[in-house]
């Protein structure tokens, strides 16, 4: 079995690969149980958790993400390993580092959905958050859309915006830091959220028209990163439907009032077969809520485990 490091995974995922491959595995699809969440009691500790998330291709490949949450851990509360197998055989093929693995999806994801959502005149990105999927999320907008002339990013901590800017300069990216949010999500052509707000943060009335907002850092029903107000006046697209409608807040809550209907609600594997033509109108408003799915792991670990062979 092959042990591959995180160093491994930056070098092989590179964006406009992994994007493909993602959009080629929702287009096929996969087998994709829902996550298997377990609490782990921590002696002088808040409880941990334990996330298990299985997928598999008959006859080609299967995976499982192995995900650990405790809190009680201030050098590192998150923690994540892919064992990657032969569907055919059951062997072990490769354990593979988790974190880089799940931000680099993660952004991955979102810039699918930008492909079908996003107008292709964007020239303005906003980052809101600026931690470690934040930043993944403007190097992947940015490696695809060469045409944005203005990215911003957002924190509600001033230094770490600053911090994911020149990061983002090192990689050859120019970016600023957004002071005003309200101003900036005014400003914006697509708008990328990463955090753990419980609050919405990106308001409704202030989102011009044609605006493409991309919501990936809430992942419970009580999260938000987004008002009614935008959910009400938006096409709502999310990364697989399974999860997003029973897990996400910013469309849990929307759809518990009668705001938003499930049936409304369109998914990455609609785009990806072409069953939804993704943006319809220049002024249309489109949101994409991704939590994150076990298919997009297990398409992440076959390209970083294929690609030595791929590049001969």
């Amino acid at each position: 079995m092959l042990i591959i490091d995180a160093a491994t995974v930056i070098a092989r995922l590179e964006p406009g690969t992994l994007v493909d491959a993602l959009e080629r595995m929702f287009r096929a699809g996969c087998e994709a149980p829902v996550r298997h969440h377990h609490t782990i009691a921590v002696p002088g500790a808040p409880d941990a958790t334990l996330l298990l998330m299985p997928a598999w291709r008959a006859g080609s490949y299967a995976g499982v993400k192995i995900v650990t949450i405790f809190p009680g851990n201030r050098t590192g509360a998150v923690s994540a390993s892919y064992v990657l197998l032969d569907a055919n055989s059951g062997t072990m093929l490769a354990l593979i580092d988790g974190g880089e693995l799940t931000a680099r999806r993660t952004a991955a994801t979102s810039a699918l959905a930008a492909r079908y959502l996003a107008r292709t005149d964007a020239r303005s990105l906003l980052v809101v958050g600026s931690g470690r999927i934040a930043r993944q999320l403007a190097r992947f907008h940015a490696a695809l859309r060469p045409e944005l002339t203005t990215i911003r990013v957002w924190g509600r901590t001033p230094a770490r915006a600053a911090d994911a800017v020149e990061e983002l300069a090192r990689a050859g990216i120019a970016a600023s830091v957004a002071t005003d949010l309200p101003a900036a999500v005014a400003a914006a052509d697509i708008i990328s959220a990463a955090t753990l707000s419980t609050e919405p943060l990106v308001i409704g009335d202030l989102v011009r028209p044609g605006t493409h907002v991309d919501l990936v850092g809430g992942y419970t029903p009580a999260m938000r990163e987004a008002d009614d107000a935008l959910i009400a006046r938006a096409t709502v697209f999310v990364d697989t439907r399974g999860g997003a409608l029973a897990e996400a807040g910013d469309v849990v809550i929307p759809m518990a009032s009668g705001l938003l209907r499930a049936d409304a609600v369109r998914d990455l594997h609609d785009l990806a077969r072409g069953q939804h033509p993704g943006r319809t109108r220049p002024d249309e408003v489109t949101v994409f809520k991704s939590v994150g799915a076990a298919l997009e792991d297990l398409a992440a670990a076959i390209e970083v485990y294929e690609a030595p062979g791929r590049a001969g």
